[in-house]
């Protein structure tokens, strides 16, 4: 045990000023920076987070972390025995990873926010988990979650509770990946893993001051992650700076045959996401706004304030702002009968994928036993209206696969060809028009969540980046939503934003 991690255990060192390494703003590079110039041990590092998880999240109210991974400090010490050899190592070696509970680890319980589920150990581990860990990060941490991904107000399993957020404890993260982006804020990891169905990475990122991306359907495998809707699902990461997100995205993009949604990438494979981290990278592009989903009747004045200085920045910055931007039948593709209601057949396919460990055969089992939150139970009786064996194409009505969903492809054609039209590189919009709402209050506050509306129903690639703050301290989030696999693109003009207005700060309390 290096003495650093002595201290920290025994509760004798500031778990934040090692070296001066501030682990509320660490990121990759810092990580990789501090051990290669020898002032820190990955070991060191690994107990320096699990330090801050054991003393801030309960204690605080957070509540963003349902347990550690017990081997953490085990990998870390080989880490250091395998850099102290001259091995060499992946992209992420030593990284802290937070990881959403509903991504399979055959090392650790996986519930997906269930009680029904908490002693659920799958047999391996999900694609982007094999990915993490064959690049050398740790998982130190898995997260809270909105029980079984159903809502987007709050972050409240019946496994683990809920979740605050790190800004303001009696408001909400939003939801699903709440407990991840809560966790990533406060400093209790430099990764956060998410999933993001309608909106479950770009919310909680928007409400904690994070970059979140929902790439294009099909850049990540989803195989080992538990379903809310297989054909809208997305995994990726929640970071404090838009780097380490390419960084991650360059590790877990890619095919996987596992998955058949990642057929869809295109001819070429997955680009390096670093290459396009340009300060200059908005000069000259032109971002179309659309107003559709900023002029709302109950959008907050203060949120709107904050997307208006978004536009005088971005222009400031070099970009060209096309203010009357619209996307051809835009009303009549949002209030379309597209969504697949399959939950209950997707859950049968993944409780399949645990064999003889699986607790439940079919999901709509937990009415039964009880075994669920109060709050989702008409969730549970919509998303499992279903049969659980009938596939949904086969339905009747059919309900086709993203790839042959009419109504789902002719929404992809309108926003790609208004964008064509109009000549424009982006679409921006803020991620949600209203402050994260009280905790007390996650239903009835809930509004303004533009998340839900264009990118899940037509496959598009969206980011969400920090766009400062409301209401004194209540982060807020800028979306930029691409073409088809333009997360190169997204990537360059959000970094070009970032590093122009460096909104991030991190919340007080929990240094």
């Amino acid at each position: 045990m290096s003495a650093v991690l002595g201290l920290l255990l025994a509760g004798t060192a500031d778990a934040g000023n090692s070296d001066g390494f501030d682990p509320m703003n660490a990121t990759i590079r810092d990580i990789h920076d501090v051990i290669s110039r020898g002032a820190m041990s990955c070991e060191d590092i690994v107990g320096i987070y699990l330090a801050r998880i054991e003393r801030l999240d309960k204690s605080s109210g957070l509540n963003a972390i349902i347990f550690t991974n017990p081997a953490a400090l085990e990998r870390a010490r080989a880490i250091d025995a395998a850099l102290a050899s001259g091995e060499a190592l992946g992209s992420l070696y030593c990284v802290p990873v937070l990881l959403k509970d509903n991504m399979d680890t055959a090392d650790m319980a996986t519930s997906g926010g269930s009680i029904a589920l908490i002693d659920s150990v799958p047999p391996d581990d999900a694609f982007v988990v094999q990915r993490l860990r064959a690049a050398d990060a740790i998982i130190i941490a898995k997260t809270n979650m909105a029980e079984w991904a159903f809502s987007p107000r709050q972050t409240l399993s019946s496994s683990y509770g809920a979740t605050a957020n790190a800004y303001d404890l009696e408001r909400v993260p939003a939801g699903s990946s709440g407990g991840t982006a809560s966790g990533i804020a406060a400093g209790f990891g430099v990764i956060g893993m998410g999933s993001d169905t309608g909106n479950s990475i770009r919310g909680p990122a928007s409400h904690l001051s994070l970059f979140g991306i929902r790439s294009s359907m099909g850049l990540v495998s989803r195989d080992g992650v538990i379903p809310l809707a297989f054909d809208r699902d997305v995994v990726g990461p929640m970071t404090r700076t838009v780097e380490d997100s390419a960084r991650v995205l360059n590790v877990i993009a890619g095919e996987d045959p596992a998955d058949p949604y990642t057929a869809l990438i295109p001819e070429g494979g997955v680009p390096d996401y670093l290459r396009g981290l340009d300060p200059n990278a908005l000069k000259g592009r032109r971002i179309g706004v659309l107003r559709a989903l900023v002029d709302t009747g109950d959008a907050a004045p203060e949120v709107i304030a904050l997307f208006e200085q978004a536009l005088m920045d971005l222009e400031e910055a070099g970009a060209i702002i096309v203010d009357d931007f619209e996307i051809e039948g835009l009303d009549a593709h949002m209030n379309a009968n597209n969504f697949c209601v399959r939950f209950r057949y997707d859950m049968r396919e993944y409780l399949k994928s645990l064999g003889n460990r699986a607790p439940l055969e079919d999901v709509m089992q937990v009415l039964e036993t009880g075994q669920y939150s109060p709050y989702i139970e008409d969730r549970l009786a919509f998303f499992g209206a279903n049969p659980p064996d009938v596939p949904p194409a086969d339905l009747e009505p059919p309900c086709p696969d993203y790839p042959e969903h009419q109504g789902r492809q002719q929404f992809l054609q309108d926003v790609i060809e208004s964008m064509d039209q109009a000549g424009v590189d982006a679409i921006a919009y803020p991620t949600w028009t209203n402050p994260p709402a009280h905790m007390n209050k996650a239903s009835e506050e809930y509004r303004g969540d533009n998340s839900q509306l264009i990118a899940p129903a037509s496959g598009l690639p969206a980011v969400s980046v920090p766009m400062g703050y409301s209401h004194g301290n209540l982060p807020a989030g800028l979306q930029l939503l691409g073409r088809p696999f333009s997360e190169a693109l997204l990537i360059s003009l959000s970094y070009a934003y970032e590093q122009h207005t460096q909104h991030r700060r991190p919340p007080e309390g929990f240094q």
